[in-house]
């Protein structure tokens, strides 16, 4: 995707932003308790499993830290925009 695609869709990505450079997207997602991050997680990465498309992230106990980049493309697509969106979904509810 092109960098002005990409800032488009990132204007639609509430909470998520595009990594300097803009190479990746990027947002940290905070929930009441572990318990609902790992959820979060579970459910992600099952999503992203049947995609064959897995996030950059890290938890540290109620926080999820995402980074989204199609390393074979070398940088944003649409398979990160998809993966971003159904993230935000699944953390914030249908927008």
């Amino acid at each position: 995707m092109s960098s002005e695609e990409v800032r488009k869709a990132v204007d639609g990505l509430p909470g998520w932003e595009v990594e300097e450079g803009g190479r990746a997207l990027v947002r940290s997602f905070t929930f009441a308790d572990f318990s609902r991050a790992f959820g979060f997680m579970a459910a992600v990465a099952l999503h992203a499993e049947k995609r064959d498309h897995h996030p950059e992230w890290s938890n540290v106990y109620n926080r999820v830290e995402v980074r989204l980049s199609s390393h074979d493309a070398g940088g944003v697509t649409t398979r990160d925009v998809e993966l971003a969106l159904f993230m935000s979904e699944v953390a914030d509810g249908p927008a």
